[in-house]
């Protein structure tokens, strides 16, 4: 059997660029004349959040800015880092660079609370400190107003299959010069394409997997190391996309799971529901339906909530796989259906008026009490009772007086809203 290879020093770190030239992707901010690119290169570094996913090039770029500027850069993990690790650097860095302060990569740094971030401000306001922060979750819920204030936050994008395919293509290029001779490490254009595609815009998920078919795919009988699709398959198993259920991605999954919906396009619905499904997140798909049947469907197909809550019960009760085929169901339901949003507009309208303005009080005959009072008039309740009269409908004001003439409720224009305004219209001219 073939001896595993362990490679000295991680494949990520090997090919990590050292220009800007050479970082895979971000070209909205580092390509040529972007703003991120002409800060780095100017060599006059400011604080800064990296916001984005991982393997997006992050601490790459902080690597690039501290050599560009000269400076010297120091590493924390919010995760197990402490105010004391500042401290501890800070007090290092006084002696060596005097004025000069350092650059301090702190990563993961929605992990601080609110009070060690608020401790950062003193270093960072006496220059010992210039802050380059990153994060994957959306900085303006995760970090302190006052270090957002004085950073500037870049968005770090996944990126394409054809950016890590290129990356995957040099760092091939990179083990076959030093590790092995060129004869012996083959591997084909699909192989490359595959583990790129399965990486979910992830570099340093794509380099590890790469690393691994390397390291554990045996020669065959003329000692050359052949990666195929196969090989990909074995190694990446499951594509990676990037979902948090707390995270920016859960959010916007869902925001276009419902858009699509409610834009009556059925495929893409149901690839959102794919991307919820695999990321096992029962509970959002099956609330956001419910919604989705009321606020988009409406009066549309009343019948919608009805149906959507039985696929509902069933995906509960079934749990995923199984759940994914009545979830699968209620989704092609909401997207070929009519839509209204007649109801969800009357609801938000009344509620408005109520918060922002005066409303008045109840009309007499519409109140529960069958009394009056020294100074109730008109004397008597005079509730006029629908059902005593022709089509169990009768003519009288329901709204207060301040608001007698407002209307909330435009019947939409599908089918069954215009036949309910239809009859209704017919029955009050009479």
């Amino acid at each position: 059997m073939q001896s595993i290879r362990f490679m000295s020093k991680p494949l990520a770190d090997r090919i990590r660029p050292t220009s800007l030239d050479d970082v895979a992707g971000q070209k909205h901010i580092l390509g040529k004349g972007r703003i991120l690119r002409n800060i780095i290169e100017s060599g006059n570094i400011p604080c800064m959040i990296f916001y984005g996913p991982s393997g997006t090039g992050k601490t790459t770029v902080a690597n690039i800015a501290a050599k560009i500027s000269k400076r010297p850069l120091y590493k924390l993990n919010a995760t197990n880092a402490s105010i004391a690790d500042i401290k501890a650097i800070v007090k290092e860095s006084d002696g060596l660079f005097g004025q000069e302060g350092v650059l301090l990569y702190l990563d993961e740094i929605q992990n601080f609370n609110k009070k060690q971030q608020q401790s950062l401000l003193e270093y960072t306001e006496n220059g010992k400190i210039t802050l380059i922060a990153s994060t994957t979750e959306n900085p303006y819920f995760y970090i302190y107003n006052a270090i957002l204030s004085r950073s500037t936050v870049f968005e770090f994008r996944p990126l394409k299959a054809e950016d890590v395919k290129q990356v995957l293509s040099r760092a091939l290029s990179i083990l076959q010069k030093e590790d092995f001779s060129n004869e012996s490490l083959i591997a084909d254009d699909i192989f490359l394409t595959q583990l790129a595609e399965k990486s979910g815009g992830d570099v340093r998920k794509a380099l590890n997997s790469l690393e691994l078919a390397v390291c554990y795919t045996s020669p065959d009988k003329d000692g050359k190391i052949l990666l195929t699709k196969e090989t990909a398959e074995q190694c990446t198993q499951k594509k990676v996309f990037q979902y948090d259920k707390q995270g920016d991605s859960h959010y916007d999954i869902l925001s276009a799971f419902q858009k699509s919906i409610r834009g009556s396009d059925a495929d893409a619905a149901v690839h959102y529901l794919a991307r919820l499904v695999l990321a096992d997140d029962l509970q959002s798909i099956c609330r956001r339906l419910m919604v989705i049947a009321c606020e988009d469907i409406g009066l549309a197909y009343p019948s919608a909530i009805t149906i959507v809550k039985s696929c509902v019960d069933s995906a509960l009760m079934l749990g995923f796989p199984e759940a994914r085929i009545p979830l699968a169901h209620a989704t092609v339901l909401l997207a070929t259906t009519p839509k209204s949003n007649s109801a969800y507009m009357a609801i938000n309208n009344a509620i408005y008026d109520i918060e922002h303005t005066d409303t008045g009080t109840i009309p007499r005959q519409l109140q529960n009490k069958h009394y009056d009072g020294e100074g109730d008039l008109p004397k008597g309740q005079n509730y006029l009772y629908p059902h005593d009269y022709p089509n169990d409908y009768v003519k009288q004001q329901y709204l207060p007086d301040k608001i007698k003439d407002k209307v909330y409720y435009v019947p939409g224009s599908n089918k069954t809203e215009q036949s309910a305004k239809e009859y209704w219209d017919k029955i009050k001219k009479k």
